[in-house]
């Protein structure tokens, strides 16, 4: 089977790219430097022809607000045409838990925008939203700091490992389209202020996590579950505890 994944060489791509070639399919792992540029459309056409599957990863080089929208709607209408024409069977894109319950992140905002293009495109989808990867604790708590503390909220949070996500990517490319949402979460479930001191703690960093029912993430206000699966979801295998072995090992 023939595959496309769009921002192949990611973090997430780069690891679905594997697995998939792994089972035995042709994978055209699709970036800007192999010459496939979802917004340009340079190259886009000529990867999909012959693909029974696109998996969208791709992802804005600009957070700002605007910027990030304009992206993925961009992105999303050359994807899907490219793929109309390809006669692509199922289009899977990964996008982020919470991301319908969270307004006030721009961030949010345009993930929302990219899954409505992906239910109008006419074309057999699976959308897959994932809790918050652990590989971005680190720039999570950055993000966070004020003076020597690290103000965090309390509202639960469950991270899951970017070798996990690749793996149910990869699953649910296979499998047939849903016509719907998946939701993926990491193995353990804690409140975001421990989760961060936790992880601090484990690579020696000696500041202080204040739990701040004010704090905000990247902008968005964050309720108790604003963050995690609401019903049900997929769990990877990896904890914290584990990925830091394997981090800290690599």
């Amino acid at each position: 089977m023939k595959i496309v994944v769009i921002g192949g060489t990611g973090l997430i791509g780069s690891k679905t790219v594997a697995i998939l070639r792994q089972g035995g399919h042709e994978v055209v792992a699709a970036s800007p430097k192999s010459g496939i540029n979802s917004i340009t459309g340079e190259g886009l056409q000529e990867a999909m022809n012959g693909a029974h599957v696109v998996i969208d990863l791709a992802n804005s080089p600009s957070f700002e607000d605007n910027a990030v929208i304009e992206f993925f709607e961009a992105s999303g209408r050359n994807i899907h045409a490219a793929e109309a024409v390809a006669g692509v069977k199922h289009h899977v894109a990964l996008s982020i838990v919470g991301t319908d319950r969270t307004p006030d992140n721009g961030y949010f905002r345009a993930k929302v925008a990219q899954e409505k293009l992906v239910e109008k495109a006419g074309i057999p989808y699976t959308i897959i939203r994932s809790t918050q990867f652990l590989e971005f604790l680190g720039g999570i708590a950055a993000s966070s700091v004020q003076g020597n503390t690290v103000r965090v909220s309390p509202g639960l949070f469950q991270p899951i490992a970017a070798d996990d996500v690749a793996a149910i990517v990869a699953d649910v490319a296979l499998a047939a389209p849903r016509n719907g949402i998946v939701e993926i979460a990491g193995a353990q479930r804690a409140p975001f202020n421990e989760i961060i001191a936790r992880y601090l703690s484990a690579i020696g960093d000696p500041r202080e996590v204040v739990c701040d029912p004010e704090a905000r993430y990247f902008g968005g206000r964050v309720e108790e579950h604003s963050l995690v699966p609401l019903g049900e979801a997929r769990l990877g295998h990896i904890g914290l505890d584990e990925w830091l072995r394997r981090s800290q090992a690599a």
